[in-house]
């Protein structure tokens, strides 16, 4: 038994529910559902899924769902199906629809924390598979710590057009190419028809990649599963496999979640993320699961793990290879062995099955040397991504630098109050070359939501201008941006951050080899400025945040770079039934 196992199993939570002559009802109710008296015995694990049409990828989850449960009901388990909500980042972009999409991870949080608490059961699987899905759920997984599990959708495969691969990602900067007038419309929706031939999440190391490759590495999904192709067959036994293992934790009460969720495991989500160019977004994520564990994890910490970890992968966007690429040299098991081998992970963490990271990993194939590099030999010496201080940004920014070719920018800001006033500029052909963009009042408060700016740093790409005009935003990017591109900044303008005080043609430097985002105007004028600064509404938003779920979340929502949670973590939830 391992040294925090624990040693004493308490009686299962759903005991409460429907045992004893006061809950005959609740056992009428139980087989007025189909239930028999064993299935009504053994301990209720919740199995949640964000299945429906909403997007791509959500939409074989019921498939996933259906062989966990099978995998549940053969361990012993007595399976009991809920759904959560998805938002799809990329039906939403670039129209007031996105100010909703990271709103979306607080509430299948919240959500599945409600049913959950209220119905009692014993454990929880969770089936996500698009953006805010997976850290939403591992959100819930951490604040709950029942026995848990994460299994994911699976990537799409990739289609083809003119012999290469096309993705979404191709769609967004052929877009671009169009405005450039290097393509015509015909084209464009040639690869828009090529580009996504089955149902599965983005397929290239974006948000949704990224995060079901953290679920592997904190040791919420089995090792190696995240990367199966959403129409593979294996996902199928994969889901049955997990349903298995998760009775087992339920048995053994070990490992829970706060066992996987620790400062060590944290970092090495961060050195998977830096050694694969991994989204952005992730920043955002890791210290908001780390927030439901009750461990300060800021993004200083995420900064010494991207400083210090190695660039391994040739994915997109920053490279030619897609998740299913990675799939067939191994998946991410590969890309830990190597991290392990060079001393850039601790071993000692544990996985779903309670075995350590260092021992699960002895058996993983070795780096390809084509989709992974050996860690001896690696792409680059820091990982893809860095994160950027100076006194535009005092709490910090992130930009990723996988594929970037210069290391400094500086230039005259072209100031937007929000992401249509940029694109207005950019589709007019009025923003230059040598510009930094600055795109500011789309933090999570002033956004509000933090909406992401792919559809500025596509068009970007796509018209051939992504590093030859930089942005800085206190928004975020899509896990399939790419370019010159500066996003998260802390204090965002709502909170009255530097970004707010940036006038029309001010020299803003952007410096890689010395993270630093520095503005280049006197400090005595920027004090002058912040006493005149209006505390008005400048980007005409106001509107959406009136009522509803906006108004709630901006009343509660925190900084960007302490993770944009909206609640105060490390609260255990796990012997309520006791009191």
């Amino acid at each position: 038994m391992a040294d925090n196992q624990s040693s004493h199993k308490p009686p299962y939570r759903s005991t409460v529910m429907k045992s004893g002559p006061i809950k005959a009802a609740a056992r009428a109710m139980l087989r007025g559902m189909g239930l028999d008296d064993e299935d009504i015995a053994q301990p209720f694990v919740g199995v949640v899924s964000s299945h429906g049409e909403m997007s791509p990828c959500n939409m074989r989850l019921a498939e996933v769902a259906e062989h966990a449960r099978r995998g549940i009901y053969r361990g012993g388990g007595t399976p009991r199906e809920f759904n959560t909500i998805s938002v799809s980042d990329g039906l939403v972009n670039g129209h007031t629809g996105m100010h909703f999409s990271l709103m979306s991870r607080e509430l299948i949080a919240d959500s599945i924390e409600i049913v959950m608490r209220a119905h009692q059961y014993d454990g929880l699987m969770c089936i996500g598979a698009c953006d805010k899905n997976f850290p939403g759920m591992m959100m819930a997984l951490t604040r709950l710590n029942v026995p848990g599990a994460f299994i994911n959708g699976g990537p799409a495969i990739a289609g083809r057009y003119k012999e290469a691969p096309a993705e979404i990602k191709t769609v967004a900067e052929y877009t671009g190419k169009l405005i450039a007038s290097q393509t015509d419309e015909q084209e464009l929706e040639d690869v828009s028809r090529a580009a996504w031939p089955a149902s599965g999440c983005c397929a290239g190391q974006f948000t949704a990649n990224t995060m079901g490759m953290v679920a592997e590495v904190l040791g919420f999904a089995p090792l190696g599963s995240s990367t199966i192709p959403s129409i593979h067959s294996q996902r199928q036994a994969m889901a049955r496999g997990a349903g298995r293992q998760l009775m087992r934790s339920v048995e053994a009460n070990f490992p829970l979640p706060r066992d996987l969720v620790t400062r060590n495991s944290l970092e090495n989500a961060c050195a998977a993320v830096a050694a694969t160019g991994g989204s952005t977004n992730a920043v955002l994520h890791i210290p908001a699961i780390a927030n439901e564990a009750g461990i300060e994890f800021t993004i200083e910490d995420v900064a010494e793990v991207f400083a210090r970890t190695p660039l391994l992968t040739h994915l997109s966007p920053s490279g030619p290879y897609l998740y299913p690429d990675l799939h067939e040299v191994g998946g991410v098991p590969v890309i830990l062995k190597q991290l392990l081998k060079g001393g850039y992970l601790h071993g000692d963490c544990l996985t779903l099955c309670g075995e350590t990271l260092a021992d699960a990993l002895a058996d993983a194939p070795e780096a390809d040397g084509r989709v992974v590099e050996p860690v001896e030999t690696p792409r680059s010496s820091h990982g893809g991504l860095k994160i950027l201080k100076g006194n535009l940004a005092p709490d910090g920014a992130v930009i990723k630098t996988a594929g970037l070719e210069s290391q400094r920018f500086t230039g005259p800001a072209r100031v937007f109050e929000s992401e249509e006033q940029c694109l207005q500029s950019l589709l007019s052909h009025q923003i230059r070359d040598g510009d930094v963009v600055v795109i500011r009042n789309e933090g999570p408060v002033g956004g509000p939501g933090m909406r992401e700016m792919v559809t500025v740093t596509a068009l970007l790409y796509g018209m051939g201008r992504g590093e030859s005009v930089a942005m800085v935003t206190d928004g975020r990017f899509s896990g399939a941006s790419r370019g010159f591109c500066v996003g998260y900044v802390t204090p965002e303008a709502a909170h009255g951050g530097p970004i707010a005080l940036v006038e029309e043609g001010d020299t803003i430097d952007i410096n890689l080899n010395e993270n630093s985002l520095v503005l280049q105007v006197d400090e005595a004028l920027l004090r002058e400025r912040e006493r005149g600064l209006a505390r008005n509404d400048p980007s005409g938003k106001g509107y959406i945040a009136a009522a509803g779920y906006a108004q709630k979340y901006i009343a509660s929502v925190g900084p960007a770079n302490r993770g944009a949670v909206t609640h105060n973590g490390n609260v255990d939830w796990r012997n309520e039934a006791d009191h």
